[in-house]
């Protein structure tokens, strides 16, 4: 655990270097409010000492040193504030350069990651994990900074005025710093436990209100609510446990600074006012005091110990940043997906053949799902897949788009090797319609101009009238510039879906994947978008995954698939003559 705390502090200070000129300028800022700080208690000793007794006061040397007090006064003001600009000025673009990389990663990572992964724990780390980051961070620089430099220069300003007191100072000081030790190295375990138990919640709080509908039908809120009262339960133990043991620093590290104060208090008061039997001893201790030298002194006491509190809260606050810190470079140092070739082919235009040769593929290495998969799609061909749930059919659709590699074997198209290519110029060629929607936040018309961004107005109305989307779109509140967010709540499942066909027949790919694209769609619509996907069809190779067979009839090559391989292949006429396993499918949809 202590090597992963080295670990995480080293990309933090590595992210950090990049700013290191405005660290530095916060740094020597930092010096000068030390040391203005620290020179203002010179100016208010020297002033008491200019105040002898009644009718014996140096209102001439009082008003200098009251003018030279004011202008410290600002200046310490104008450079602690744009030390908190400077500081301000690294932590938030440390923490937006982390965040992008985070979002950059998120693009290159493999869709196995995303599906083994809750979306509510990748927000956490993304948003609440990089804000506790930068509390962190922020407080470290406000605070560490000025605190260290506080030290070193009150210790200065104190051996200047009186050695013995200040070695008094010196001794005392590794208390304050053994306690603060010993609470922050027990803390970072606690932080990230409950680091982890958010991400947790965040992930439940995430999938519930995406799916509040499916709760509420099946009844199932008291469980959930059970589930999440566990959660919170745990989160509520590892947090007040954080809390606990770090608030511990505070009250402990007080209690041996206060020790430090009244020694100052104590000996110097005895150096001020002793005399006589006692002036070897004063002696030996530094010389004596005057009364304005020991408020000085008792002023630097105060401001030396000041730092050690600060300190240790921001070392507690550095245990959650750095937990913190540590799941967010987690997911940034994520093995991304396989990279693209150095030199990748390039297929200028795609003829829509397709081969898969030997194609072996399984999510889990203990679980087979595709074995020796093998075969060879013409041009223009159009090519259904159908079988039982699970059987490998929309797995052979995320092999083709690249979305998961092939364990062996080879797929090709247009006779070029898939893992040749860059998965973008792959992808190009195709054009996917699948059951699950998906939009973005925006208006009809650039969901549907997200397939071709150069297209014009026309031929986005054009797109929308192929698919039948029109007519529901114009009784929209603004037509094309109505708004939907992402997840299309105003639109029904059947709209939704309709404007991903509208994004294909704008796109017009040379190969199409329609997975159940039509699910959601009433049986009038279906049939004339059907008749609409067949023109389309026409001279494209086209992958078609259906449920209902009686949409697949008219199927070039139908591939029966049974537990990752292929059991039968024919058109529809050969299959139900053979009655082998897609007659009897077929038949059980159609049983008189």
């Amino acid at each position: 655990m202590k090597e992963g705390k080295k670990s995480t502090l080293k990309k933090v200070l590595a992210h950090i270097s990049s700013y290191k000129w405005i660290l530095v300028i916060s740094i020597l800022l930092a010096a000068v409010t030390v040391a203005l700080t620290l020179y203002f208690p010179i100016l208010s000793g020297r002033a008491i000492d200019c105040i002898l007794g009644p009718g014996e006061v140096d209102f001439t040397a009082l008003y200098a040193l009251a003018e030279r007090m004011v202008i410290v006064v600002l200046l310490t003001a104008l450079a602690q504030w744009l030390m908190n600009v400077c500081n301000n000025q690294i932590t938030y673009q440390v923490i937006r350069d982390v965040r992008e990389e985070a979002f950059e990663k998120i693009q290159k990572l493999p869709l196995k990651y995303i599906d083994g992964h809750s979306y509510g724990d990748v927000v956490s780390r993304i948003i609440a994990d990089v804000d506790q980051f930068a509390d962190g961070l922020l407080m470290g620089f406000t605070q560490l900074f000025t605190g260290v430099i506080t030290i070193i220069g009150t210790l200065g300003f104190m051996l200047s005025i009186n050695v013995g007191i200040t070695l008094l100072v010196v001794i005392l000081t590794p208390l304050s710093l053994f306690v603060a030790k010993f609470i922050a190295t027990r803390t970072h375990d606690m932080f990230l436990l409950q680091s982890k138990t958010r991400g947790e919640q965040t992930a439940l709080i995430d999938e519930m209100i995406g799916n509040e509908k499916v709760v509420q039908a099946y009844g199932q809120e008291d469980r959930v609510l059970g589930r999440f009262d566990e959660i919170n339960g745990r989160l509520e133990k590892c947090s007040l446990r954080a809390i606990f043991f770090s608030s511990l620093t505070n009250p402990c590290t007080r209690f041996v600074n206060n020790m430090v104060y009244a020694g100052v208090a104590i000996l110097g008061a005895c150096l001020a006012i002793g005399g006589g039997h006692a002036a070897g001893f004063i002696a030996f201790l530094g010389g004596a005091v005057t009364v304005g030298e020991l408020s000085c002194l008792l002023s630097y006491a105060n401001q030396y110990t000041k730092p050690f509190n600060e300190i240790s809260g921001v070392v507690t606050e550095l245990q959650n940043a750095l937990a913190c810190a540590s799941r967010i470079f987690e997911l940034i140092e994520e093995e991304p997906q396989s990279p693209e070739p150095e030199h990748p082919a390039v297929v200028e235009h795609f003829d829509g053949s397709v081969t898969l040769e030997h194609v072996y593929f399984s999510y889990v290495p203990e679980q087979h799902l595709i074995e020796d998969f093998n075969l060879q799609v013409k041009k223009g061909e159009r090519v259904a897949i159908v079988g039982p749930t699970g059987c490998g059919k929309t797995t052979l659709i995320n092999l083709l788009m690249r979305f998961y590699d092939v364990n062996s074997g080879r797929i090709c198209v247009s006779g070029t090797d898939i893992m040749e290519m860059n998965r973008s110029d792959l992808r190009d060629g195709f054009g996917m319609v699948l059951q699950e929607t998906w939009l973005k936040t925006g208006t009809i018309r650039e969901n549907i101009a997200m397939a071709r961004e150069d297209a014009t107005e026309a031929e986005v109305v054009e797109a929308a009238k192929a698919a039948h989307a029109h007519s529901f779109i114009k009784r929209l509140p603004n037509g094309y510039d109505t708004v939907v967010s992402e997840d299309g709540d105003s639109l029904s499942q059947g709209q939704k879906q309709l404007l991903c066909i509208a994004r294909v027949m704008l796109a017009l790919p040379p190969m199409l994947i329609l997975d159940e694209a039509t699910s959601s769609i009433d049986t009038r619509t279906e049939l004339k978008i059907q008749n609409a996907f067949a023109k389309m069809m026409q001279g494209r190779t086209s992958f078609i995954v259906a449920h209902r067979l009686s949409t697949i009839k008219e199927a070039d090559i139908i591939l029966v698939m049974k537990d990752g391989n292929i059991i039968e292949q024919g058109n529809h006429r050969e299959l139900l003559a053979r009655g082998g396993f897609y007659a009897n499918l077929y038949n059980s949809q159609f049983a008189k």
